[in-house]
This record gives structure tokens, sequence and C-alpha cells, in this order.
């Protein structure tokens, strides 16, 4: 197939990056990385979520990051939201575009929001409703489509099935997970045209996480099937806190320079993008996982 030639990146270290980091994060750095960020290039940032201070203490400030954060032209920043409460707390911040989220899996979701995946979706069709009433973007998650942590089988069928039905609800955007990293290429291979068969292509994403090393193949697999949109997190930042032993999204910077070197469009600045994630590792004292960050901090370490 013919690789698009161009890519839309959903910037994802904000919100999926920094709410599995242990140590609490000040709102001004929180405010400042997504400043930098939005100096990039980027169209799409997910700045936070609106969920239960108690579920994850680390997003308890959503409010006051999303109203601080510098809005840049032509640039969307998505919120994630668990219920109507949640839709209501970002309206009230000023979010137009939200996300939802479920699973493929069963044990993840009951584990993760404490309901099945039927019961999910039934949550989330009123928040869509009220998105649509609003007129707010509405994007989808389906976390857990490449497998599963607790064991259960997830079929490709099983994932469309979870696909269509939030497309039925209203979802303008779906992003396909593969929550704890454990997807290959062939199984990327097998789900998109499954997917392409009742979802347009262009509103299709995927999001891989890097766990076990795959994750840039799995691009490259969706791209050779025709998807342009790749959800990436700076510096490879992330995790999630429901899935043991799940390492963070494949870096931002590694799927810029692999698309850049194979000279497909994105409209982001790499530098920019490492600028940000350098500003990052400084607030969070660890070393980031992106190949690409570290190639070029030991390349230019000033």
């Amino acid at each position: 197939m013919t690789l698009p030639k161009r890519v839309t990146i959903f910037e994802m270290g904000a919100r999926d990056g920094l709410q599995n980091e242990k140590a609490l994060i000040a709102t001004d750095d929180k405010v400042r990385y997504i400043d930098l960020l939005s100096e990039s290039g980027l169209q799409w940032i997910e700045a936070t979520s609106f969920v239960s201070p108690k579920a994850i203490p680390q997003l308890a400030d959503a409010a006051e990051v999303f109203a601080r954060i510098r809005k840049a032209p032509g640039v969307r920043y998505p919120v994630l939201v668990p219920n109507l409460r949640g839709y209501t707390r970002a309206r009230e911040a000023g979010a137009d575009a939200i996300a939802v989220f479920t699973a493929a899996s069963e044990n993840f979701t009951k584990r993760n929001i404490n309901m099945t995946i039927d019961e999910s979706l039934e949550t989330f069709r009123d928040v869509v409703r009220a998105a649509q009433r609003d007129k707010v973007w509405v994007r989808g998650y389906v976390s857990t489509a490449f497998g599963s942590p607790f064991g259960d089988a997830v079929s490709a069928q099983m994932v469309v099935d979870v696909c269509v039905k939030l497309m039925e609800l209203g979802c303008d955007e779906l992003s396909i997970g593969d929550t704890i990293g454990v997807g290959v290429p062939s199984q990327v291979a097998t789900l998109v045209p499954l997917l392409a068969r009742v979802i347009p292509l262009d509103r299709i994403a995927l999001h891989f996480h890097d766990t076990r090393g795959t994750a840039l193949a799995n691009v490259y697999a969706g791209l050779e099937h025709g998807v342009a949109k790749f959800d990436s997190s700076s510096g490879g930042l992330g995790g999630c806190p429901y899935a043991p032993g799940a390492t963070g999204n494949v870096g931002t910077e590694d799927v810029l320079y692999m698309l850049h070197q194979m000279g497909i469009e994105t409209g982001v600045d790499l530098a920019k993008v490492r600028a940000a994630s350098r500003f990052i590792a400084g607030v969070i004292d660890h070393t980031l996982t992106s190949k690409a960050y570290q190639a070029m901090e030991a390349a230019s370490p000033v």
C-alpha cells in the first residue's frame, strides 16, 4: 500500500504521561510543559483528565491547568472525562473537546472503572449526547485492544464490536490502544482492515505503548494499512495505573524521527518537542525512555 503523505500526531504526555508519575507535579510545571508542546506545531495535545481526584491525585488540578495553559491558535486541547460529572467540570473549565474511554477486555474494564463494557458505554451515552448538544468534539478510547493484563482473550472482532458501538454513540474519532504494549505488527495488519470495513480510516487513530519494544513497528504496520493518526507521548512518558507492568507510550520524538526520515510530513518541530521533554525530565527527575530523545541529548546535551 501507499503510505500516507502526512500524519497527525496526538500528544499524550501531559495526561497519559504524567498521570503515571508517583511524585506530585506542580501545576506551574504542568502548564509550562503544555505551553512548550504548544510551540512545536502539534495540533492535538491532551491536556488533563477530569476524573475523581481520589482516583488519580496527580490530575486533581485539572481545572486550574486547563484554565492557565496558553491556547495556541489552531491547537485543540482535549480532556478525558469519565462521566457526566467530569464532563460538567470540563465544560466549566472551558473545554471544547473531550475523550471518553472503555476497553475491549471485560476484566480490564471492571478493574479500571468497575463496570462491564456495556455499562461503560451506557455511562458515556449521556456524556456524548451532552457533548453533541454543546457542539463539543468527542474522542473514544478503546483500551487493551491488543491484549489484556488480566488473562482474558481479546480478539480483533471484539475490538471492532466495541468500536462500532462507540461510533454509534456519536464519537467523532476513535483511538485504538495497546495499553500494555503486547501488540505486534501482524495484529495491526489483522485489525485495521476489519475496522476499515465499518469505520472510515480518517476517524481511527492508533495508540501504542512500548513495553516490549514493538511500538514503532506497530506504527509502521498502521501506516502500511492507511492509518494516518497516531498517539504518542513526548519523551516516552506514561504507563497505566490499572495495567501492571505497562510502561510508557511510544515516544513522540521516536515517531517524528521515523516519519520525517521517511519523508512523511507532520507539521511538528522535533527540536521543540525535545525541548518540552527536556523541561519535564528536569521536573520528574528520571530518565525518559524515548530513544530519539536520548540520542539527541547525547549528541547535543546543552
